[in-house]
């Protein structure tokens, strides 16, 4: 039990909940955006890994981490462009186009990392490289550095989407496209021009929260390496119902989780691997089967919108 409460525990955790939580809260949060307005995104997984290569290049490239953030954004913002145009504006399946911008964006990004970063252009390979200077921070300099601003902004992105949802007339058109949109449409409103826009924030959320988990939490950029982080997000912004408290909740339960299967494997705990890199998906799954009943997405979600049909 004295591992438990070691410094080096101690730090672990805290650096496993902050890493595994912040990606995962702020492309929730764009999923939320999406979500309200009637569009459901199954290719935040694709988005993710996109921004977190397009971030790992630039940073790889010029050494500055804010680059590397701005440019997995507008990657993410870029790669949502496909899913407005076929989507919002051609009215196509939405789980069709989200699920095949995720397998694309997993095979386009490990192609070319493993053309570009390693010696043998083999999928799977596990070599990695790792960005300057993060990789050489002490462990409880990397810690603290998880902390740096990009920690804090998550959070204010966060209180930013709760009052543009909740206070705004632009929050108030999203709820609307995903309510009824007919009634927006009514009242003068633009549903493919509100969905749309929604669309390209959940992007550039998308993008970033891949930018921060492959420049910041990783440290570097690996093929795949969302491992379900996107669909998880889905998940999130389901059972948080537009609440956005509850999206910070549950991203931050999940990093918990996630901490747990790092730093047991720093005690006297003897857990095989798999079942440490399984533990957070069973949470998720009983937080989901318990509060289940408790989901709720609007009506239109999904559904395209066509003017003046009914």
């Amino acid at each position: 039990m004295t591992d438990i409460f070691s410094e080096p525990f101690v730090i672990a955790f805290i650096l496993g909940c902050i890493t595994g939580a912040i990606p995962l809260l702020i492309a929730s949060l764009g999923e939320t955006i999406g979500e309200q307005s009637g569009v459901l995104n199954l290719g935040i997984e694709g988005m993710m890994l996109i921004g977190g290569y397009v971030a790992f290049v630039t940073t790889l490239s010029t050494g500055s981490f804010a680059l590397g953030l701005i440019a997995g954004t507008l990657a993410g913002v870029a790669t949502s462009v496909i899913m407005m145009v076929l989507n919002t504006w051609l009215g196509l399946n939405q789980i069709v186009i989200g699920l095949a911008i995720t397998l694309a964006g997993g095979g386009i990004t490990g192609v070319l990392y493993n053309v570009y970063f390693t010696n043998t252009p083999r999928l799977g390979q596990e070599d990695t490289l790792a960005i300057p200077f993060l990789s050489e921070l002490p462990y409880v300099g990397k810690s603290l550095f998880t902390q740096s601003p990009m920690f804090y902004l998550s959070f204010v992105l966060a209180g930013l989407v709760a009052w543009m949802l909740l206070r705004t007339t632009v929050g108030l058109r999203f709820r609307a496209a995903g309510q009824n949109p007919n009634s927006l449409d009514a009242a003068g409103g633009n549903v493919v021009v509100t969905r749309s826009a929604a669309v390209l924030l959940g992007g550039a959320f998308s993008g970033l929260g891949g930018a921060y988990l492959a420049i910041i939490a990783a440290g570097t950029f690996t093929p795949f390496m969302t491992h379900g982080l996107g669909y998880i997000a889905i998940v999130v912004t389901m059972l948080a119902r537009g609440r956005i408290v509850w999206v910070i909740l549950v991203s931050f339960l999940y990093g918990v989780t996630v901490a747990l299967g790092t730093v047991l494997q720093l005690t006297s705990f003897s857990l095989p691997t798999d079942v440490i890199k399984m533990f957070p998906f069973i949470v998720v799954m009983i937080v989901l089967i318990a509060f289940a009943r408790g989901s709720y997405v609007p009506p239109a979600l999904g559904e395209p919108y066509t003017r003046g049909a009914r």
